[in-house]
């Protein structure tokens, strides 16, 4: 299965990435591009231990199910308008769109130097790398896939 930790996969989200304009337009839910685009670099801080979000009761009794779900396959991934913690909702509307792009490409490209073997998920609960590499890598693609890239 595809992960962030490949480079050949952050070089083809990245391409993926580069493909979007201010103008792009939504496939589905409220976002505009650019309040996409934050969002994902804020989870990928978030990833990083730079964001502290407390465990979900949600995700203490439903986590261990939805991110086997998730991680099932390919082909499996997050529906059109999954919720999301408060933490990494978006409602600035005047973002300067080419300098959220440009943090979140960034912040793909550090993955390379990734070196925490675990992460504790606000609703999934303690994974391996493995499997947040995994994540990450669909988390991306679900959003880039809303926008057209």
């Amino acid at each position: 299965m595809r992960s962030i930790f490949d480079k050949s996969t952050r070089d083809e989200v990245i391409g993926r990435i580069n493909t979007l304009s201010k103008n792009s337009t939504a496939r589905w839910g409220k976002m505009t591009v650019a309040q996409m685009v934050k969002h994902c670099a804020k989870c990928e801080e978030y990833y990083y231990g730079n964001v502290k979000v407390k465990r979900s009761l949600h995700g203490r009794l439903f986590g261990k199910g939805a991110i086997k779900a998730i991680l099932k396959d390919e082909s499996s991934g997050f529906k059109k308008n999954a919720p999301t913690s408060p933490i990494f909702r978006v409602h600035e509307e005047d973002l300067d769109f080419e300098k959220e792009r440009a943090a979140w490409r960034q912040l793909i490209e550090r993955y390379e130097t990734f070196n925490h073997e675990t992460f504790t998920h606000w609703f999934f609960g303690d994974m391996t790398k493995e499997q947040l590499g995994q994540f990450i890598y669909k988390h991306c693609d679900h959003h880039l896939k809303q926008f057209g890239a």
